[in-house]
């Protein structure tokens, strides 16, 4: 069984650059510092990913996001007004080195502040963290700390799991906004015909 660790310990481990699992406001996932890019290779590592296929980058708030190099355009800061926090992962233009660090091929990084107090404390405790759900590539993403368990089980690169009950909500939506037209990379929780009513009122 995975080691069950509190907020504080999650912390603290995501600090010394360890890798852990986490309830977000979606399902959970698997967390690795961005300020260590040795525990964000071991984050790709752990899930089987492609080393071409970028991670997202959570964060506490816009600020936070900004503070991480990302410039805030009218597009970036009309979508976090609107759906921030919430299931909206904002692709934008980022540092080479910090799109390089998520596996991003350019200079982009998927974004988002989740609709979760306890993770949102986290953050501003910890910083951005890369965030992807719990599951091997490919597979579907664990909804409680059992199935984290089921899947990882015997993985060292998995320093703890936080066990936040149940969490079976609809992924986030993708939206690219680094040029017009957005393109919707994926439809989650957040509609197509939302963020295309966004997109007109920026017109």
């Amino acid at each position: 069984m995975i080691r069950r660790v509190t907020y504080d310990e999650a912390a603290d481990l995501l600090a010394a650059g360890e890798v852990v699992a986490l309830p977000t406001d979606t399902v959970y996932g698997v967390a690795a510092s961005v300020a260590h890019p040795a525990a964000v290779a071991r984050l790709f590592a752990l899930k089987d990913r492609p080393a071409d296929v970028a991670l997202p980058m959570m964060a506490a708030s816009l600020e936070q996001v900004a503070s991480a190099g990302v410039v805030v355009t009218d597009d970036l800061a009309r979508l976090a007004a609107t759906l921030w926090p919430g299931a909206l992962t904002i692709v934008v233009a980022a540092p080479t080195e910090l799109a390089r660090r998520l596996g991003a091929r350019e200079s982009t990084a998927g974004v988002r502040v989740p609709d979760d107090r306890a993770l949102r404390d986290l953050l501003a405790r910890c910083g951005p963290l890369a965030v992807t759900s719990a599951n091997v590539h490919g597979g579907e993403p664990c909804e409680s700390a059992e199935q984290v368990d089921a899947v990882f089980a015997g993985r060292s690169d998995l320093a703890g799991v936080v066990d936040g009950g149940e969490r079976r909500a609809s992924v986030s939506s993708v939206v690219d906004v680094t040029s017009r037209p957005w393109r919707v990379l994926r439809e989650g929780a957040i509609s197509r015909e939302t963020l295309g009513e966004i997109e007109e009122s920026l017109r």
